[in-house]
């Protein structure tokens, strides 16, 4: 099923932005899509307590050469928030690749954004067939890179929040206090249940327990790019040269970026996605 948000357009001749929703045996998933349908795909998977608007800031950098992807995982954004579905993350894996195999779509590089990144994994460990390559912005390796936050966390009596305590929860995705959060973001998070908000965190933070990302990556042997501002307020940046134990795994550290490059500087991490995506990039069959 297609569906309007707000118009479609086109940029830079690219074809018009598409968005639809697609009913699987789960649940319905948001998708918009950019850029030329036969170019090599690139598939963009946000992290919790996010959406695909999230992306929106890189897109427009990265249609020249790339049929875009964008989904709301389930629980998140536009997509349907079911109280009685699995939250795991190879669950959330799972749906991105039938997503990709209704569009169609036989081989992508997959990036994600902090938590997305478990998601962008889990997808190569049960597609590697279908994941070319992997680029992680943000993601952090292991529970012990995790930054705990100080602020008080929301509690089921004060759901849905409050747009300071949404500032507050959210203000650690940015290398600096007083960032300008896009309300559009703040509204998503308030857009979700208690229920998803809390068990999609917690699915990331099963994943990570049952073996750090460092190690499952050295077993696919896949491509892999991870960028990481360097100034990131919810994983240590540090914890980025875990990664370097993955062979051929090429480690970018951003100064003066925290958690969500994405957002904060979007060419600066548009260049480094696209010179690793030049390489490894799959035309569309």
């Amino acid at each position: 099923m297609t569906i309007s948000d707000g118009g479609p357009y086109v940029n830079g001749g690219a074809e018009a932005t598409e968005r639809s929703i697609l009913s699987l045996d789960d649940g319905d998933i948001y998708v918009c899509q950019d850029g030329p349908r036969d170019a090599p795909a690139l598939l963009l998977i946000h992290g919790s307590a996010s959406s695909a608007r999230s992306w929106d800031p890189l897109v427009a950098l990265l249609t020249g050469s790339h049929r875009v992807i964008r989904i709301d995982l389930l629980g998140h954004g536009r997509s349907a928030k079911p109280t009685d579905r699995g939250y795991e993350i190879p669950a959330q894996a799972r749906r991105s690749g039938v997503v990709l195999d209704r569009l169609g779509v036989k081989r992508a590089i997959v990036v994600g954004h902090s938590s997305g990144g478990c998601s962008a994994t889990a997808l190569a460990e049960q597609r590697p067939e279908l994941v070319t390559a992997l680029a992680l912005i943000n993601t952090g390796p292991s529970l012990d890179a995790f930054i705990a936050p100080q602020s008080a966390a929301i509690t089921p009596s004060q759901w849905p929040p409050t747009d300071e305590q949404l500032r507050q929860f959210a203000s650690t995705g940015f290398s600096r206090a007083g960032y300008q959060i896009p309300a559009e973001l703040l509204d998503e998070v308030r857009a979700m249940t208690y229920h998803t908000l809390t068990t999609t965190m917690r699915a990331t933070s099963d994943y990570l327990e049952q073996q750090a990302l460092p190690g499952r990556l050295t077993a696919l042997g896949k491509p892999l790019l991870v960028i990481f501002g360097e100034d990131d307020r919810r994983w240590r940046a540090s914890s980025a040269a875990d990664y370097r134990t993955v062979p051929g795994a090429k480690v970018e550290l951003l100064p003066g970026l925290g958690h969500s490059p994405i957002l904060e500087d979007p060419p600066r991490t548009a260049t480094s996605l696209l010179a690793f995506t030049a390489i490894h990039a799959v035309q569309a069959d």
